[in-house]
């Protein structure tokens, strides 16, 4: 069993909440969401971060910006947020670059 916890959930190894999956996302409910509405949506393949990506990946992160849009209709979101925070400094916590689809409340700025 691999140390990633999204890549346990995409191998069916630990539980998730799946909204979507296809051969290249998978989006799921933030375990510990930060808003009423807080989708996780990621790469099949592991990758570790957005830093990691290269120009083969343009049309997967175009994907998973797509993917988030659908799901953010099929909610009925009137607005939301997407981030994917990147390296420890950034904010990201999990190893495998994830894109954060936040909605259900008024978004501030700064975020934080």
């Amino acid at each position: 069993m691999t140390a990633c916890i999204f890549c346990q959930i995409i191998a069916g190894e630990a539980p998730a909440r799946i909204v979507y999956r296809d051969d290249g996302v998978i989006a799921i409910h933030d375990i510990m969401p930060q808003a009423p509405t807080h989708i996780l949506i990621l790469p099949v393949r592991h990758i570790t971060s957005l830093m990691e990506t290269q120009a083969r990946d343009t049309a997967l992160l175009g994907e998973m910006c797509s993917r988030a849009v659908s799901i953010a209709r099929e909610l009925g979101l009137p607005g939301y947020r997407l981030v994917i925070n990147t390296g420890a400094q950034g904010g990201q916590t999990v190893g495998h670059v994830h894109l954060h689809l936040l909605g259900g409340r008024q978004m501030t700025w700064p975020p934080g």
